[in-house]
């Protein structure tokens, strides 16, 4: 049994740090102590940290990973991907809902068990997959269900439940020059030492020489990014590693993290030589938590061998630490600014900007951002060459890319491919038959069609942050993008109107096309609210979020058009319809019951 919450926040909680920018960190033990944060934890958490009750109070609610009420000892999440539905999620989700009898969302009256559903868990290539008690179970099927259930029921602890239903894989399916660079391995201490030897102006010049850009989508020229950080006026520096990798499809940073951390200290370590950083974060997604133990494992070990902390690697007055904070649930904070309000304790709302990080970031002080391949990427530079990198890719769009391959295809997993490479030549790769559509980006990104098989991953053509999911001719489209449109419905921050009301209204409407009830007006009005949410939104969400919408209209018209009622417009609501009832149980059905014309 739990102590007392008071007990256990000045005990464990706060023995710690009263840091209110910890607010979330605690909030997060505190629902995975009593499954929920309770009105007294919240009083206490907000008396001793010195921060208003409402504020408290609107983080909980910002992060669909904490709760006001109660969940059960066994709190489940299957993921909602919609490569988890072309997998049959729903009929597994179905099957423990009544196996264990259980309602979606609710829990159980004896408190044992809640199951639900939430966004994508970064496990596509290799599920059905869910959360238990915050920790991935993949490969999904009745057998498994089964004995999840079964474990369930005789009152296991998760903690006690079979290894191998926990075993994540890999699954990196090719290999260029980044993947492979690992399989040279050398002493951790050397490969820190050749990175440190370098002068900031060596590195940057390096770094500007291949033209190395973001890898999480935007594509920003990591070289002046780190720059203008290191010539922006301070007395400290902060360096953030973005490994908040939210989006649908995207995958490629969890292998990282689980196999190549090192490498991303070493990025991160590198960039803190170059703008003078002393404060690291890793914003760690909190469907990865199983990657915590892990990290917080090779940081202290790295700490003991003086590889991060005061002094590093001999060097004097080189000091530098890394911090491990976890996300609740939130594809908002994926956005660089939205990050940073989450790890200063936060809701995940995106700053205005300018002032952009680089300038005032974390606390106001000059931050970094970059995402775990581009530090990882960063760092294999200055071991190699500018050479080495250029090798591969284009003029514009250097080196290679690592992509999330998922769906309909023989061979799900990572793939690392040099930039100018075709969408044909990546299905061929993995195994993808008869494909009618390939979302590239995530749901925020682009859908291509058949006829773009021969365009290229690059910046200058098709951009992405690695997501790419391959749907065959037998997958509903429509489907696909109601899933898509859901996702944003849920994920919106709601701090901007275009968004928060935008996204509602396109997914009633993708409804009424799915249910062949919707008009060609209903068409018009959703490329009408995309075309405003594109151009007024607050951050990028808003901006892309009628992405895949507008590609299916225009890309796909006959998938609209075949379930559309008419291409005119129709009253959403028909009144002579609605008094049907009416006129059951006056058993009538002559003219005069009938309106002639029943819409409103």
């Amino acid at each position: 049994m739990s102590q007392d919450p008071g007990r256990f926040i000045s005990d464990t909680l706060l023995c710690e740090s009263s840091d209110p920018t910890l607010l979330l960190q605690h909030l997060i033990r505190l629902q995975a102590e009593y499954s929920y944060i309770s009105d007294q934890a919240i009083s206490l958490l907000a008396s001793e940290l010195d921060i208003p009750l409402s504020e408290v109070r609107s983080v909980i609610d910002f992060y669909s990973f904490l709760h006001f009420k109660p969940r059960g000892h066994y709190d489940i999440l299957f993921s909602d991907s919609i490569t988890d539905h072309m997998l049959g999620s729903r009929e597994l989700f179905d099957y423990l809902c009544g196996r264990l009898g259980v309602t979606d969302g609710e829990t159980r009256e004896d408190g044992r068990v809640t199951v639900g559903m939430t966004s994508c868990t970064g496990m596509c290539e290799q599920g059905p997959a869910l959360l238990v008690n915050s920790l991935a179970i993949n490969h999904l099927n009745t057998p498994r269900i089964e004995q999840i259930a079964r474990l369930i029921e005789d009152n296991i602890n998760v903690t006690d439940w079979p290894e191998e239903l926990f075993h994540i894989e890999d699954n990196i399916r090719k290999k260029d020059i980044l993947l492979s660079s690992f399989e040279s391995t050398s002493d951790t201490s050397s490969i820190l030492g050749k990175l440190l030897s370098y002068p900031a102006e060596d590195v940057l010049n390096t770094l500007q020489d291949t033209k190395l850009r973001g890898r999480g989508g935007a594509g920003f020229m990591t070289a002046i990014k780190w720059r203008s950080c290191a010539e922006t006026p301070a007395t400290q520096r902060v360096v953030i590693c973005n490994a908040d990798e939210g989006e649908p499809g995207t995958f490629k940073d969890r292998v990282l993290l689980q196999s190549y951390a090192d490498s991303l200290i070493d990025g991160m370590t590198l960039c803190a030589s170059v703008i003078n950083a002393t404060q690291g974060f890793i914003y760690l997604r909190g469907e990865y938590l199983y990657l915590l133990d892990h990290l917080e494992g090779i940081l202290q070990e790295r700490r003991e061998r003086n590889l991060l902390g005061t002094n590093i690697n001999g060097q004097a007055r080189f000091n530098f630490d890394i911090q491990v904070h976890l996300g609740a649930g939130a594809y908002i904070c994926g956005e660089e600014s939205a990050l940073i309000e989450s790890l200063e304790g936060k809701r995940g709302i995106p700053r205005v900007r300018p002032p952009f990080p680089v300038s005032s970031g974390y606390l106001g002080l000059p931050t970094v951002v970059n995402n775990v391949e581009t530090f990882i990427a960063a760092a294999k530079i200055m071991l190699n060459d500018a050479d080495w990198f250029c090798s591969q890719g284009t003029s514009d769009s250097t080196g290679t890319k690592l992509l999330s391959v998922s769906g309909d295809c023989q061979h799900p997993g990572v793939y690392e491919y040099p930039f100018g490479t075709t969408i044909q030549q990546i299905l061929s790769d993995c195994g993808a038959e008869n494909t009618q559509a390939v979302q590239v980006g995530g749901p925020a990104g682009q859908m291509i069609s058949p006829e773009e098989f021969d365009r290229s991953i690059a910046y200058e053509d098709i951009a992405t942050g690695g997501s790419f999911m391959i749907f065959n001719e037998q997958r509903d489209l429509l489907e696909v993008v109601f899933n898509f449109a859901t996702f944003f419905v849920h994920e919106s921050c709601g701090f901007c109107t275009p968004c928060r009301v935008g996204t509602s209204l396109i997914k009633k409407r993708m409804k009424k096309v799915l249910k062949q009830n919707a008009t060609g007006d209903d068409i018009e009005t959703m490329q009408t609210i995309g075309t405003l949410m594109r151009n007024t939104s607050h951050c990028g969400l808003g901006a892309t979020a009628a992405n895949p919408i507008l590609d299916l209209i225009n890309k796909f018209p006959d998938v609209y058009e075949e379930r559309l009622r008419s291409t005119s417009f129709e009253p959403g609501f028909n009144l002579d319809k609605a008094l049907e009832e009416a006129r059951q149980l006056t058993h009538r059905d002559d003219p005069g019951a009938h309106l002639k014309n029943g819409g409103v």
